[in-house]
């Protein structure tokens, strides 16, 4: 039976590597730097422990287990990027790896056996443990720039106070269902 998982799980990943990218798009460069204090995570330090575990696990995916021997995730926790092109290089990296393996997974491989420190989990259950794993940081980022830019922060979902007036222009609308094609 032909499913819509990967493709689905794809856009999720799209979906959230966007309200990111649009979240530290509204950071002055030393906003990506910023923290509440030294046990803080800096949206700079977010974003190196996302990429270090995309890479991490979805290089050699099938194959060797996803917490690599290289793989040094102290190291995530501390700033290593001097401006915000840096930054976003290894976030684009991270991000390449990750959408470069789904798209080469096929539907028959979903059931397959991979391990993450050890401990085995199907195919899709290891990649919904990772889009969890990264909407809560990017979750994180969001919250951070939030702060951070205050009465400037431009919202990435139904703005306050505005709930009511988007219902209604959504329910005046013919009934749509959404393809994993379509559009975010």
């Amino acid at each position: 039976m032909k499913t819509s998982y990967l493709p689905s799980v794809i856009k999720q990943f799209e979906y959230y590597k966007m309200l990111g990218e649009k979240a530290m798009a509204q950071l002055p460069e030393n906003g990506l730097f910023w923290q509440f204090n030294q046990e803080s995570n800096s949206v700079a330090i977010i974003v190196n422990h996302i990429a270090g575990n995309m890479l991490s696990r979805f290089t050699d995916f099938l194959t060797e287990d996803g917490e690599k021997v290289w793989r040094n995730r102290d190291a995530e926790f501390e700033n290593t990027f001097s401006d915000r092109s840096e930054l976003m290089t290894y976030w684009n990296k991270g991000w390449y790896c990750l959408f470069n393996t789904l798209g080469q997974l096929k539907e028959e491989q979903l059931e397959y056996i991979v391990y993450i420190r050890n401990d085995g989990h199907t195919v899709t259950e290891a990649i919904n443990r990772q889009l969890a794993h990264y909407s809560y940081h990017i979750g994180q980022i969001i919250f951070l720039s939030k702060m951070i830019t205050c009465e400037k922060w431009e919202s990435l979902s139904i703005p306050p106070n505005r709930s009511k007036e988007y219902n209604s222009r959504k329910f005046t609308q013919a009934k749509l269902r959404r393809h994993f094609t379509d559009d975010l």
